[in-house]
């Protein structure tokens, strides 16, 4: 037993904990080997353009789309139950996909892939609160488990690529169907059952709104971000937030709602989403920027930009596993704080890059911005599942998700789009003579544009044409990155003032002198 008089995890727990790590680790994967894999499967299938987006967005879409309804059915049946179906169907859906015989079949494959994921990943973690309910041991597994998402980055380029070398495109999803047996087979043995007893029915009604909420508004910044301002896109995010409003107010009515809406009444449980969200609202837009430099202005390989990133995911993975147990004796909140300082502190080295500093810095910058990020991320997520009551673990869960989710496209939406927008100002007018009047319209377009064409240019021209390129993206980059230290600088100040009195992870909150709870989660719930 802890002080606090929860019961301590034992061994049966912990690898309960490894269990769920492996179809973690396996949605992680998912996203990095299908980056390797579309240009072969393209070709083998004859999927067009517009075909490959959405085989590589709808699996996000319907993540997205399905989190909180997962969650909450999660917290309705049983959260193992609903793993384990889950389990099953992303199973059944990687062996449709592997034997995909056109882009239509393997669309709908991964389309059940990502429905099969939204039921995965709440169940995940509600099962993890529910098993370690000491603060200390549950903060510990948190951190390893998020250790996963990273794990999977640095894992999936290399497992990929040399699955690629020796087997057909195929296989990449084959990769799931064993562990997904491991699952089904280990987890009714050493995961318990948690559920909330008293909830009702799922109401369709509020699913159709969730789903009518999520999926057009991510769509819409996505596409935003991809082809700039043009009408689908924004009547798309109007009519996703009217149903989000919709959404809400239905959730207000209901005896059992699909969203218990009281959940945002908690203090640290609206701080904690809301640093996730600035956080990955940065972080996704640093990687889209790092591997666009690479690939464009440096001329690397998929691949090799991809083992660019690897740094940066070892250090995050350190990271999680260290910033909980620092947090048993230093206040959460002042951990984060600690982090973002150096977050910030490489995002303003970033905005000093010059268009010839090479990718060293980028590299050893985006190591320390990942291990400096990685709190926020761990304790964050620890703060909104521990906050909530246990019935609500999967909902919480799921919020924490789909925060990332929103986060990271509306990051690409706006700040990769402001880094696009001085990127063409700045090239404009500096594409040297002599070039080709459709490679410099491809150059004044993207860097990407610009170094496709630049590798149909002879050697000397080729060099002419990206030499400025490289000088406009810097610019881009330079901007992005001070627009993000500030909005991470401001987020960090938040979080910090308003979460100071959290005590470190398995000491007990102090009260206030009129017995309710510290006084800035007054301030937050209301």
């Amino acid at each position: 037993m802890t002080a606090g008089g929860a019961p301590k995890a034992g061994r049966k727990e912990w690898i309960g904990l490894g269990i769920l790590a492996l179809p973690t680790l396996l949605v992680a994967l998912d996203v990095f080997v299908l980056l390797l894999a579309l240009p072969h499967l393209s070709a083998d299938l004859g999927a067009n353009s517009n075909q490959q987006l959405w085989i590589m967005d709808i699996y996000g879409f319907m993540v997205a789309g399905f989190l909180v309804p997962m969650g909450t059915l999660g917290d309705r049946i049983g959260r193992r139950k609903l793993l384990l179906m889950g389990g099953a169907a992303f199973g059944a859906a990687s062996l449709l996909a592997a034997f995909a015989t056109s882009p239509g079949m393997l669309i709908a494959a991964r389309v059940l892939l990502g429905v099969a994921g939204a039921a995965i990943s709440p169940s995940t973690l509600a099962l993890i609160s529910t098993m370690f309910k000491d603060e200390k041991q549950r903060a510990t597994a948190i951190g390893l488990w998020a250790s996963c998402f990273t794990l999977g980055a640095i894992i999936g380029p290399m497992l990929g690529g040399v699955m690629l070398e020796h087997f057909w495109w195929g296989s990449l999803f084959l990769m799931g169907v064993p562990v997904m047996v491991l699952l089904l087979i280990t987890g009714p043995k050493v995961l318990p059952e948690s559920a909330n007893a008293e909830a009702g029915r799922i109401d369709l009604p509020s699913v159709a709104l969730n789903l009518g909420t999520t999926i057009p508004v991510i769509y819409g910044i996505k596409d935003l971000a991809r082809n700039g301002w043009h009408p689908l896109p924004v009547v798309s995010i109007v009519v996703g937030v009217v149903l989000g409003v919709l959404f809400v107010r239905r959730q207000r009515t209901l005896t059992a709602p699909l969203l218990d809406v009281t959940l945002f009444r908690h203090g640290r449980f609206n701080a904690s989403l809301l640093g996730l969200l600035a956080y990955s609202l940065i972080g996704g837009t640093v990687m889209l920027l790092m591997t666009q430099y690479f690939q464009a202005a440096q001329r690397m390989s998929p691949f090799d930009s991809g083992l660019g990133l690897l740094p940066g995911m070892a250090a995050a993975t350190v990271s999680f596993m260290v910033c909980p147990i620092i947090a048993r004796k230093v206040r959460p909140a002042y951990v984060i704080g600690a982090g973002l300082v150096g977050v910030v502190a490489v995002l303003l080295t970033f905005s000093q890059l010059s268009a010839d500093s090479g990718t060293a810095t980028l590299i050893v910058g985006f190591a320390v911005f990942s291990f400096c990020g990685a709190p926020l991320v761990a304790l964050g997520t620890n703060m909104v599942v521990g906050t909530v009551p246990p019935e609500k673990a999967g909902s919480a869960g799921a919020l924490s998700q789909i925060s990332n989710e929103f986060g990271a496209a509306l990051g690409v939406a706006t700040l990769g789009t402001l880094g696009l927008t001085i990127y063409r100002d700045q090239v404009h007018s500096t594409i040297p003579a002599g070039v080709p009047s459709a490679a410099a319209d491809a150059a004044r377009d993207s860097v990407s544009g610009a170094a496709a064409s630049a590798q149909g240019l002879p050697e000397r021209l080729g060099d002419a044409l990206m030499e400025p390129v490289r000088v406009a993206f810097t610019g881009g980059i330079h901007t992005v990155a001070a627009v993000a230290a500030g909005l991470i600088a401001v987020a960090g100040v938040f979080f910090v003032v308003l979460m100071r009195h959290v005590p470190p992870i398995g000491q007990e909150q102090a009260p206030a002198e009129d017995g309710t709870e510290a006084p800035q989660e007054q301030i937050l719930a209301a």
